[in-house]
């Protein structure tokens, strides 16, 4: 349910709506708006669009968001096979 979303969670997902693509002041804003580090914001970040609470209060941002994370898990694992190979 909508109401399960933490402030917090609230907090992340607004950031990440408001944020500009490729700004590079965005680990400060984490930082300050957040009082978090910029790789803890992520981690909670992926955790969170991972629940139907995240995609119920914002379907977009979640789907996009899925997007680029499994793109990106995809890239990575083809990348260690060349590796291994």
């Amino acid at each position: 349910m909508l109401g399960d979303l933490t402030d917090r969670d609230r907090a992340i997902l607004a950031l990440e709506v408001s944020w500009p693509r490729h700004s590079g002041a965005k680990e400060e804003a984490i930082r300050t708006q957040l009082g978090m580090s910029p790789a803890r914001y992520y981690q909670l970040l992926w955790r969170l669009i991972d629940t139907e609470q995240a995609l119920e209060h914002d379907p977009l941002l979640v789907r996009r968001l899925r997007r680029i994370r499994d793109s990106r898990g995809v890239q990575r694992s083809v990348r260690m096979q060349g590796f291994v190979g």
